[in-house]
């Protein structure tokens, strides 16, 4: 069962972008948008393993995310969860699905790098605030 309220799952299929806090080598909070997409249980990322994001999530899982209505920047939601496993993306399966909810077509090779260096973050939500709640 979905930890994410009822009236917010919306905005896990819009193309918001996400933005993800993750902790860096010194304790630094790093945050970049990436884009997403949502199983019923986690949100999904592709990242590339050559950037710092990626060798955050290695050392430190914890991370925290908020994705904002793109039609109403009122309406937003954070997200803070743990990372649940990283999968490799060797046949661009999930970056191509991420650029088909963002971009209606493939990414291309510039976009995807070489295939050893793509992975996806599967983050499981342990906490869930939804604003206006």
């Amino acid at each position: 069962m979905s930890i994410i309220p009822e009236h917010s799952l919306d905005l896990l299929q819009s193309t918001a972008l996400a933005y993800m806090a993750t902790i860096g080598p010194k304790g630094e909070p790093q945050v970049s948008a990436v884009w997403f997409t949502w199983d019923g249980t986690h949100l999904l990322f592709a990242l590339n393993k050559k950037r710092q994001k990626y060798r955050n999530l290695l050392r430190e899982p914890r991370v925290a995310i908020a994705i904002a209505d793109p039609a109403n920047p009122y309406r937003s939601l954070e997200i803070r969860g743990t990372v649940a496993r990283i999968d490799g993306d060797p046949t661009y399966r999930f970056i191509n699905a991420a650029s088909q909810k963002y971009l209606n077509r493939d990414a291309t090779s510039e976009e995807t790098g070489p295939a050893e260096e793509r992975v996806v973050i599967i983050v499981g939500p342990e906490r869930v605030i939804p604003f206006p709640s």
